[in-house]
């Protein structure tokens, strides 16, 4: 898997090292609080044809803070270009409503990086679904989002009692160890199913990549 400079699975430390949050403060889920705005005449339009995982001196917060940041400005952008028409049209309404949706859901990610309280494996998870963005491979970003959502671990097998004051054998084996599985959080659903439709709006932004480099679904 494709990896940050310096920013493997098991990295933790941070290129400042001061241990400060070094996220960036700018608006939390980034495009700027109108997105109907248009860009500034002078100001460079963003691509999502970026190379933040390979940036030396970034930490893995920043990486996924700024490319998914830097993904939504680029989406902004385009709903911003439509004509009028088509932003008043259903089509177009639904299309704003979506933006608007995936920008608030993926606030708490940003937040968390903020405060680096993201579990490291779903940082590194989320750093190689950026990595796989940034390479045109969507397929394998794909995969490492289905990693990070429901995980690659083996389920029990054999019956377990599900009653309504039972809890499932999943359950109690994942509690054992420990483990707060990152998908028992509505928040952190919702931050992940924001990056996933941020990997599809990538996807769409490259209409040259391979069918077998395409995410489905």
């Amino acid at each position: 898997a494709p990896e940050a400079k310096g920013h493997g699975a098991g990295a933790g430390a941070d290129a400042a090292g001061d241990g400060a949050p070094e996220v960036d403060d700018e608006d939390e889920a980034g495009g700027g609080a109108d997105e109907h705005r248009a860009r500034d005449a002078g100001q460079p339009r963003p691509t999502v044809r970026t190379s933040f995982s390979t940036t030396a001196g970034l930490s893995r917060e920043k990486i996924v803070v700024k490319y998914f940041k830097n993904a939504l400005r680029c989406w902004t952008d385009d709903l911003a270009d439509r004509h009028d028409d088509e932003k008043r049209s259903l089509k177009g309404k639904t299309a704003t409503k979506t933006l608007k949706q995936c920008r608030d859901y993926i606030r708490p990610l940003f937040k968390r990086c903020k405060h680096k309280a993201v579990p490291d494996d779903v940082l590194a998870g989320l750093v190689s679904v950026v990595a796989f963005c940034e390479a045109a491979n969507f397929r394998k970003a794909g995969d490492a989002y289905i990693d990070i959502a429901i995980g690659r671990a083996a389920w029990p097998v054999g019956v377990t009692s599900v009653g309504i004051h039972d809890r499932s054998g999943r359950e109690k084996i994942m509690e054992g160890k420990g483990t707060a599985h990152i998908m028992a959080s509505e928040e952190m659903r919702k931050a992940l199913h924001s990056v996933k439709r941020l990997i599809t709006y990538a996807q769409s932004k490259h209409p040259d990549v391979a069918p077998s480099n395409k995410m489905l679904g």
